[in-house]
């Protein structure tokens, strides 16, 4: 029943291996609709293998900014969705020889649009909640160790992430998230 779109991510001319769009067929009648979120066979024969073994969900308000965070000895692939609300998700490349190594790649994700943003290891990760409200769901490929975690600040200059931030927004943050170095600073991934 599955059948999914999958598309490489693309910024300033050069594809960012790792990163990679994902669109579920959505079924829709006058009950509603129905979607398979993931199915390991429509995945595998789009060429992306790799084995889940965590669900997590959040749910944050608007403003709420989370991240940018990896796992340096136990990296996380992440395939992230909204269940409800918009949010604007974001991976930075941190893989030293990559060719796009430090680029960064956002893309709305909305309880609408039903996409889904595959992250690979090799990236710090995070969000801004758009709406009112917003659930988040995501499947990571390794579990969570409390002790290795790391993280990239937000507003790195030299990233220049296009965060986009509406006139009178509040932004909300996490206390460690205010406190992450930069990209000269920060972990790199072999």
């Amino acid at each position: 029943m599955g059948q999914i779109k999958v598309e490489k991510c693309i910024k300033n001319g050069k594809t960012i291996e790792g990163l990679y769009i994902i669109e579920p067929t959505v079924h829709r009648d006058d009950r509603g609709y129905f979607v398979e979120t993931y199915n390991q066979r429509d995945f595998e024969e789009a060429g992306l293998n790799m084995v889940f073994v965590q669900d997590n969900q959040s749910c944050s308000v608007k403003g709420v900014l989370r991240g940018l965070h990896y796992q340096k000895q136990y990296p996380q692939g992440k395939l992230v969705r909204v269940l409800k609300g918009r949010v604007f998700d974001v991976a930075v490349d941190l893989r030293t020889g990559s060719d796009t190594y430090g680029m960064w790649y956002g893309i709305e994700l909305t309880e609408e649009n039903k996409k889904q943003f595959y992250i690979s290891e090799g990236f710090a990760h995070g969000f801004l909640v758009l709406s009112d409200i917003a659930e988040f769901a995501y499947k990571v490929t390794d579990f969570y160790h409390p002790g290795d975690e790391g993280g990239l600040i937000w507003n790195d200059s030299e990233i220049g992430i296009e965060w986009p931030v509406e006139d009178g927004m509040e932004l909300i943050f996490s206390d460690k998230d205010t406190k992450w170095g930069g990209l000269s600073e920060t972990f790199r991934f072999q």
